[in-house]
């Protein structure tokens, strides 16, 4: 299952982030006293298809997919120094497969800035650099007692090659997201769990009042640092939005018309969040389930049976494959399908798209 941390500085609104994605009756688990453990919540990713899959087939049970939040305790400056909650809570980012960083937009006299003044720029910048002497600091440990043997193996002298890459990113205060890694490199660093390599989502935390890009400080600045850092946005009106998840859908629908939204800002989050990592939907349906499974895209048809489960890799003879789309423009049938040559056989080569149905045979 994906997990994605929500990371930003003290105040930033995280929370009330968190709160907005988990309104589906999410177990919401509190920070206790004293105590770094964060709150956590398994959402379910919002999905039109699913939804009209579970209205056509009426199963006894219906899973989409989900993704795990996990709300950190704000990142202080220093942090990676010790200040605030520190390392302890750098390691729970180290957890997460992406970041939701939130930055703070809004102007609130009642919870005064730590940074004294509104700056969602400086404020990115500040919490993308304790990440990065975090991965500094872990990169030039595993250095030092590399450096201490007396003979390295062949592993070891090409693990030593990339991690001096990624020192000489890192000193120069750049995301190792954004160095050049081929594969064998990427996959030499995974035992890591280096911060700055995982993706990132922004959210832009907004008041109601913030309705034009013009209302947001630093906005043109914000466009230019997405766009050098090749990062995506979301924008999402926190305290409102978590308010207006307790109205009638009616007065939600008119909460958002006032705000010039067509989608919750959860939706728009949560589906970010699922794609952002390469990820795609494919669905199995019947009269006693109707599923969504989470798959990389560009993985294969057997890789979508062992997603399911083990045997059916295993054992895999051929997948019978409809895409949605199709699914739709043939009265949702089947057989339709099957005339006109929708339905077919696919070997386990078959890379699946987001959108198939999908229909393993195998025998063990």
């Amino acid at each position: 299952m994906l997990k994605c941390g929500i990371v930003g500085l003290p105040l930033s609104g995280k929370t009330t982030i968190f709160n907005v994605i988990t309104k589906a009756g999410a177990e919401v688990k509190p920070y206790a006293s004293g105590k770094t453990e964060p709150n956590r919540a398994v959402v379910p990713v919002p999905d039109v298809r699913f939804d009209h899959l579970v209205e056509l087939f009426e199963p006894k049970k219906e899973t989409p997919a989900t993704v795990e939040f996990v709300d950190l305790a704000g990142i202080s400056r220093d942090a990676s120094k010790g200040a605030g909650l520190g390392n302890a809570f750098l390691s729970f980012v180290g957890e997460s497969d992406a970041l939701i960083h939130v930055v703070r937009c809004f102007e609130n006299p009642d919870v005064p800035h730590p940074e004294d003044s509104i700056d969602p720029c400086r404020d990115w910048e500040i919490v993308e650099m304790e990440l990065i002497l975090r991965d500094l600091d872990v990169t030039e440990n595993r250095l030092s007692r590399l450096a201490e043997k007396k003979k390295l193996k062949t592993e070891e002298m090409e693990e030593k090659a990339t991690l001096e890459k990624c020192v000489a990113h890192l000193i120069e205060e750049r995301p190792l997201r954004d160095l050049e890694l081929d594969p064998e490199e990427i996959k030499s660093l995974s035992g890591f769990a280096f911060l700055t390599l995982k993706p990132e989502l922004l959210v832009l935390n907004i008041d109601e009042n913030q309705t034009t890009d013009d209302s947001i400080p630093e906005m043109d600045r914000l466009k230019e640092l997405i766009l050098q850092k090749d990062l995506k946005m979301v924008k999402v009106f926190g305290s409102i939005e978590m308010e207006m998840a307790e109205l009638e859908p009616q007065e939600q629908k008119e909460f958002m018309d006032d705000l010039g939204i067509t989608e919750p800002g959860r939706d728009r989050l949560i589906s970010q969040a699922h794609s952002m990592l390469g990820l795609i939907s494919f669905f199995t349906t019947g009269k006693d389930e109707v599923k969504a499974w989470t798959l990389k895209n560009g993985a294969t048809a057997v890789d979508a049976a062992g997603t399911i489960h083990s045997d059916l890799a295993r054992g895999f003879i051929r997948a019978q494959v409809v895409h949605y789309e199709d699914f739709l423009d043939h009265q949702n049938s089947f057989a339709h399908c099957r005339e006109s040559g929708k339905l077919r056989l696919e070997g386990k080569d078959y890379i699946v798209q987001d959108g198939d149905m999908i229909e393993i045979r195998f025998n063990v």
